[in-house]
């Protein structure tokens, strides 16, 4: 396939140089010394998981423009940034191309296709003047969930540092041919892809951990080991699981697993820099909208209370702005 990755960072990057190794034409959008590095002497990934590690020429640039029509475009930017991306994306945008989010939070095409009461609704903190919807037809996109972890260490060089699950799922449900034929693809890169039938599912497993981690994190300071061996904030952490699966289950997506689980699983990553602190520290946005905010904007809508998560959201953008990052 004729693949772009838009957004070649840590997970970006990775998916990127695996797809290129088993033979896909891989272009990458970057920007400043990470894409010179890559222009000049390639994509190094260094891999600590599947051992496809390697160097990889690829063409690469800062203007989706150069390239032509696509037969995949990966999208793996932080959520806030992808509005201002999307109408650049139209040069790569055929009438058969895929287009798959690879994204925390909650994705702005959540409604699209849902099938229930709000089918087709937009979510104002996501895309707060309907210009994603817009600049983007959501009939080309395949829902994606990531568990992978990978890091840009220098210009030009990624480490894959673990996980290789990749879930995929249609807005509509169904088990299409392009999912299909993306997962093949993305296995055969050594990626574990798993095709779903309940994607949003599978996203809100993921983000009851981001909800709850993430901004505690950026607050704290804390690693995730030190988080978890914090009795007072593990209890702040379980207030905001808590909303968040009842806000979930509201919109039919009843998560199979306790509060405790949860945590459980949590602990096993030991003393990892959750990504909202990384950003925080490096003076990077947070991506507090699609992972915190739309779940209130939806709690709202179906009448939830939701106080803890409203108390975070309120003390993290409030230190976000202090640091002239929100």
């Amino acid at each position: 396939m004729k693949v772009c990755i838009v957004g070649a960072g840590s997970i970006g990057a990775v998916l990127g140089a695996k797809l290129a190794a088993t033979g896909h034409d891989v272009c990458l959008i970057a920007r400043g010394a990470h894409l010179e590095a890559i222009r000049a002497r390639g994509l190094r990934l260094v891999d600590h998981v599947g051992g496809r590690g390697g160097t990889y020429a690829l063409a690469a640039s800062s203007e989706p423009a150069d390239f032509g029509a696509q037969d995949l475009v990966v999208i793996a930017l932080k959520a806030h940034a992808i509005a201002a991306m999307l109408p650049r994306l139209r040069a790569m945008i055929g009438a058969h191309t895929t287009v798959v989010p690879a994204i925390n939070g909650l994705p702005w095409w959540y409604f699209h296709r849902e099938g229930g009461p709000h089918d087709g609704m937009r979510v104002r903190a996501l895309d707060p003047d309907g210009t994603m919807f817009a600049d983007l037809d959501c009939r080309h996109i395949v829902g994606c969930v990531v568990h992978v972890a990978a890091e840009v260490r220098a210009p030009g060089e990624v480490h894959h540092t673990g996980g290789r699950r990749l879930i995929l799922g249609e807005p509509d449900h169904s088990r299409s041919a392009r999912l299909e034929t993306v997962c093949a693809a993305l296995d055969g890169a050594g990626f574990e892809a798993v095709a779903s039938t309940d994607i949003r599912q599978d996203v809100w497993t993921k983000l009851l951990g981001n909800l709850s981690f993430n901004p505690v994190a950026a607050l704290t300071g804390y690693l995730m080991n030190r988080i978890c061996a914090d009795e007072d904030v593990l209890d702040v952490i379980r207030a905001l699981m808590r909303e968040g699966m009842a806000v979930a289950e509201h919109y039919g997506h009843a998560l199979q697993m306790t509060i405790e689980q949860r945590i459980d699983l949590a602990r096993r990553i030991g003393a990892a820099k959750i990504s909202m602190l990384q950003d925080l520290e490096l003076r990077r946005p947070l991506e507090l909208a699609a992972v915190v905010g739309a779940v209130i904007e939806l709690a709202d809508l179906a009448g939830l209370p939701v106080p803890a998560t409203r108390l975070v959201h309120a003390l993290t953008l409030a230190r976000a702005r202090a640091l002239g990052i929100a």
